[in-house]
């Protein structure tokens, strides 16, 4: 893991970035090189490779965490990945603790509960509903805060269909679903789109991925409570521990790695677009590691919200395209 991206990078990267973060990564992503030979096709497709596979990491990752669910709890799960991931980052970071302001520290403590909020909430939806429709409703928090950040008319058409995609997810009522674990997993969209935004601003404040480790520190402090109170002892068994070792680089270190590395050769548009298939491949890692099989009217419901995340991405590049111009 001996990258070395610019200061915002890690945070935006570590954000999962969908539509809503491409403005803040703009000022620190690779910008269009512009006419002239580019590349080789396997160059190019290099980045591209890293994100799915980062993609890829997060979401069976989840599927992973799901099936210790049964030995530690939601609320354990969520200590045992935060509190290894938090272990891992401070060894390969090494954080500077001094030469920071009252300010820094409040962007990171604020980043790090988004953060341990954003996995708590998710991990309680993940125990009550299926994989791939939890992540389908936790990515209306990042799409509403593109809506409300461009304030341009055409993404009040892709909220809109978002808004049928979350319908048809709810077949006319969510007691189908769990009413509980879909408040969970919209709980947790919320949380997301808090977390992008202190990522980009941890991501300025602070070198390399410093602010990363040290807001997933924060967000590891504030889970142990919850994790003792409902699994105890069980969080020292050695198998338990294994297992969330593994949920730890599955869902933390090696995609923020990979994602990192991406950043540094794909347009941060271009990466936003692929981060909104995430619900497309939680459902895959549901469907290939839990047996969650998503009805045809599922399947649909989440092609909605994916077109809607892709469109958001596309009219915001747009718009920035034409005010450059202008």
């Amino acid at each position: 893991m001996n990258v070395q991206p610019s200061a915002s990078e890690p945070a935006a990267a570590a954000a999962v970035a969908v539509p809503e973060a491409v403005p803040a990564l703009d000022t620190a992503g690779p910008k269009d090189p512009g006419p002239g030979p580019g590349p080789g096709r396997g160059a190019a497709l290099v980045p591209i490779v890293l994100v799915v596979a980062g993609g890829l990491s997060v979401q069976f990752g989840s599927a992973v965490a799901a099936l210790l669910m049964p030995k530690a709890g939601a609320l354990g799960v969520v200590t045992l990945r935060l509190a290894a991931a938090a272990l891992i980052l401070l060894v390969v970071c090494r954080p500077k603790l001094r030469g920071h302001s009252r300010a820094d520290w409040g962007t990171v403590v604020a980043f790090g509960v988004a953060m341990g909020g954003m996995n708590t909430l998710f991990y309680q939806a993940l125990d009550r509903i299926p994989l791939g429709i939890a992540v389908t409703l936790e990515v209306l928090g990042p799409l509403a805060l593109s809506v409300f950040a461009s304030r341009r008319l055409i993404n009040v058409v892709w909220a809109g269909l978002a808004l049928v995609g979350v319908v048809l997810l709810g077949g006319g009522g969510f007691d189908r679903l769990d009413p509980v674990g879909a408040a969970y997993a919209l709980g947790a969209g919320a949380m997301w789109a808090a977390y992008i935004v202190f990522s980009a601003r941890t991501g300025r404040r602070f070198p390399q991925a410093d602010g990363l480790a040290l807001a997933m520190v924060v967000a590891a402090v504030l889970s142990l409570p919850l994790g003792i109170w409902e699994s105890g002892a069980k969080l020292t068994v050695p198998s338990t521990l294994a297992l969330g070792a593994a949920v730890a680089v599955l869902s933390s270190v090696l995609p923020y790695t990979l994602e990192l590395m991406a950043l540094r050769r794909l347009p941060a548009s271009t990466f936003a677009v692929m981060m909104s298939l995430e619900p497309a491949i939680a459902a895959t890692a549901g469907f290939l590691i839990l047996n969650q099989a998503l009805s045809t009217t599922d399947a649909l419901a989440i092609a909605l919200v994916i077109g809607a995340s892709m469109g958001a991405v596309r009219s915001q590049t747009g718009a920035r395209k034409k005010r450059k111009k202008g």
